[in-house]
C-alpha cells in the first residue's frame, strides 16, 4: 500500500478561504497582501476577498470619537465571520478594539511597517517650517494633542476619508499640511508624498500603528493554524504592551493617547503619554521590562500615568 502524505490542519481545510475586508484602497492593499501570502501556502485552493463597506467608512462628516470610535471599521467584518461568509478579517491593528468580543481571537499580528507619523504638504518640508496659523489636518485626537503641545501656533482641523480623499483635500487647498501614518502611504506606493518622517520623540505613535491584525472566530483552530506563520512574535509583544496601555485608560479613539514599545534584546522599552487634545497638556512615562511581561509592562505604564494626573486630563477624576 502506498503511504499517504501527512496532512496539516490547513491542507484539510476547505479549498476556499475568504477574507473579509473594508473596501478602501489601503484596506484592500492589506487584504490582498495577506491573500497572496496565504495563496502561496494553499497552492491547490483559492483565497478570495469579501469587500465590505463599514459604518466607519460611511460616516465622514463627524470625527470618529463622536460616532463610536474605530470599532466602527470592524463590526461588519465580524458579522461576516459569525455568519460564515468569511474565515478571517484583516484590520489595521490600531483600528481593532482593545477588548474583542468573546467569540473572536486575534490570530496573527504581522510584522510591523514604519510605525511613525509623517507630514504631507505641497508647500512645506517639515512641521518646523509651518508658519503661525497654518492649517493642519489630522484624523486623530492623539495627533491633535501632539500638534497643540509641540506647535501651538498651528491651526488644527479634523479631516476624514481614506488616504486618497485626504490627499485630494490637501491638493485643493483645504489644508497647508496633513499629519498621517507613514505606513499607509508606503503601502499604497505613495512614499514620495511624505515630506517629513516625524520622530517618535515629537509624535509618539498610536498603539498598534503600522501593524496588521488578523481576526478569526476563537474556536476556528483550522484557520488559526493557517495563519500561524504570519504572526510576528516581536510585533505581537510590542503591540500587546501598547494595547494594554490603551485598555487601561479607556481603550478608544476618544482618548488622546499614544503608546509605542520597542524590542531591545530580550526586553521591551515602552513609552506612553495621554493628555487633553484641546489644551495640549499631557503626561508621559517610560517603562522597561521583559518581552514575556508585555501586558504587565503596559499596566505599569498606566499606573505611572495615573499617578501623574492622566485621569484629571481625561476628565475622569
Amino acid at each position: 500500500m502506498t503511504a499517504q502524505p501527512a496532512q496539516t490542519p490547513f491542507s484539510r481545510a476547505s479549498a476556499r478561504v475568504i477574507i473579509a475586508t473594508r473596501q478602501s484602497p489601503l484596506a484592500m492593499w492589506q487584504a490582498e497582501h495577506v491573500r497572496d501570502l496565504l495563496a502561496a501556502r494553499l497552492p491547490d485552493g483559492s483565497v478570495e476577498l469579501l469587500g465590505m463597506t463599514t459604518r466607519g467608512d460611511e460616516i465622514l462628516d463627524r470625527t470618529l470619537s463622536k460616532v463610536g470610535g474605530k470599532g466602527l471599521f470592524v463590526k461588519e467584518l465580524e458579522v461576516a465571520l459569525l455568519d460564515g461568509r468569511a474565515q478571517l478579517a484583516v484590520h489595521s491593528l490600531k483600528d481593532v478594539p482593545m477588548e474583542l468580543p468573546p467569540e473572536f481571537a486575534l490570530a496573527a499580528v504581522m510584522k510591523r511597517e514604519d510605525p511613525r507619523d509623517c507630514l504631507v504638504s505641497v508647500k512645506y518640508g517639515a512641521l518646523e517650517e509651518l508658519p503661525p496659523g497654518a492649517r493642519v489636518g489630522t484624523s486623530s485626537l492623539r495627533r491633535e494633542l501632539m500638534l497643540r503641545a509641540r506647535f501651538p501656533h498651528l491651526t488644527i482641523h479634523s479631516v476624514r476619508g481614506n488616504v486618497n480623499t485626504r490627499l485630494a483635500k490637501l491638493e485643493r487647498g483645504d489644508f497647508d499640511a496633513l499629519v498621517m501614518a507613514a505606513a499607509g502611504l508606503k503601502r499604497l506606493g505613495l512614499a514620495d508624498r511624505i515630506r517629513q518622517i516625524i520622530p517618535t520623540s515629537v509624535s509618539l505613535p498610536a498603539p498598534g500603528q503600522g501593524a496588521l491584525g488578523i481576526e478569526t472566530l476563537r474556536d476556528d483552530a483550522t484557520t488559526q493554524a493557517l495563519l500561524a506563520p504570519l504572526d510576528d512574535a516581536a510585533t505581537r509583544a510590542a503591540t500587546a504592551a501598547e494595547r494594554a496601555v490603551s485598555r487601561g485608560l479607556g481603550g478608544s479613539c476618544q482618548v488622546p493617547l499614544a503608546a509605542y514599545a520597542e524590542v531591545e534584546g530580550d526586553g521591551l522599552r515602552l513609552r506612553a503619554l495621554v493628555g487633553n487634545a484641546a489644551s495640549g497638556e499631557y503626561v508621559e512615562t517610560e517603562a522597561i521590562g521583559r518581552i514575556a511581561d508585555a501586558e504587565a509592562l503596559g499596566a505599569q505604564a498606566v499606573a505611572h500615568l495615573k499617578e501623574r494626573g492622566a485621569l484629571r486630563l481625561l476628565g475622569m477624576a
